[in-house]
């Protein structure tokens, strides 16, 4: 493997970042996109790349080992499958794909080339979200009984695809790694207000084995930025507020103490979790990059983004059953 051996697919909005990022990790030889402005963009955040508008020309360096996927989710499985043909590794933002058909398809090709394919649900690199399931792990919530996340924001409003499928795959994933299953079935209601094709608002219900359950709420209509998750057990509840600067992660020591005349509700102290400050996008490319070194799988393989999309795709089956619900079993 080369010292530089990473191009990045799109310089976008998020594209940006993962050049940032492999960059200042020195391990990005080319940025490829056909936006000029894009372009000039890759230019001054890594000016010793190299600088294209050909994905050929990417497909064709025998020096490139990894490329990271940044373009609109429609092309991914495309992009993804014509890199891993070409003996690249792939690293491909969320969603994955548009359909858990294209997602195998994927799975498929990097099985059979022996490719690495890594999908980018960026929560999982989180510290606090590795340190809140390291606290689930070792039971000091207790058993889990229900988690939400909300992530609302105003914009960005995209056409391509709806807020659920812009927004959620993060929410999902963590939901799915926290609980340690699939769940049994889901039901999303959805609202569209700009554009009556393309969802703006959506609250998605998630059942699981062992009677927990979750919800997802999700918008790109709202007049402030939320990004918090909150996980409820029967010991202990933990809330992860992603928009503060500190205390991002806080324990809640309350529970309710059932007995044969009353409910009693016992609260004490928040308690602050002390939590790395890593960069959760820096750990996801130093992920890639050592799952390009050593061929191990990595955490978030095609296998778990194909969990997430069968999720996403269930809810949205929901929405055009005007939110009647779904069976994953």
């Amino acid at each position: 493997m080369s010292g530089k051996n990473v191009a990045v697919v799109g310089c976008g909005y998020w594209g940006k970042n993962l050049v940032r990022n492999f960059h200042d990790l020195g391990a990005l030889k080319a940025v490829c996109d056909t936006i000029p402005a894009h372009l000039e963009a890759a230019r001054k955040i890594a000016p010793d790349a190299q600088v294209l508008n050909d994905f050929e020309a990417i497909l064709n360096d025998p020096d490139i080992d990894g490329i990271a996927l940044a373009t609109p989710a429609v092309t991914h499985r495309d992009l993804a499958i014509r890199a891993i043909q070409a003996k690249k590794d792939v690293l491909v933002e969320k969603p994955m794909a548009m359909s858990t058909g294209q997602g195998r398809e994927m799975i498929l090709e990097a099985e059979t080339h022996n490719r690495i394919l890594m999908v980018g649900h960026l929560l999982e690199y989180h510290p606090a979200i590795v340190t809140l399931k390291q606290l689930i792990r070792n039971g000091v919530l207790g058993k889990l009984r229900y988690v939400y996340s909300n992530r609302l924001n105003f914009g960005k409003i995209r056409r391509e695809e709806n807020a659920l499928w812009s927004f959620a795959p993060h929410d999902v994933a963590v939901l799915l790694r926290i609980v340690g299953s699939t769940p049994v079935r889901v039901n999303c209601q959805a609202s569209s207000y700009l554009n009556p094709e393309v969802a703006d608002v959506t609250m998605s219900n998630l059942d699981f084995p062992d009677n927990i359950h979750g919800h997802i709420f999700v918008s790109w209509l709202n007049p402030f930025k939320e990004q918090r998750l909150v996980v409820i057990g029967d010991e202990k509840m933990a809330v992860f507020n992603d928009m503060l600067k500190e205390r991002k992660l806080v324990l809640y020591d309350q529970h309710v103490r059932v007995t044969d005349t009353e409910d009693i509700p016992h609260k004490k102290a928040e308690i602050p979790v002390e939590i790395s400050s890593a960069e959760p996008l820096r750990e996801e490319c130093r992920e890639f990059l050592e799952c390009i070194r050593t061929r191990r799988r990595p955490l978030t393989d095609g296998v778990s983004g194909l969990e997430v999309l069968k999720v996403l795709e269930s809810c949205q089956k929901s929405i055009h059953n005007h939110g009647l619900p779904v069976d994953l079993t």
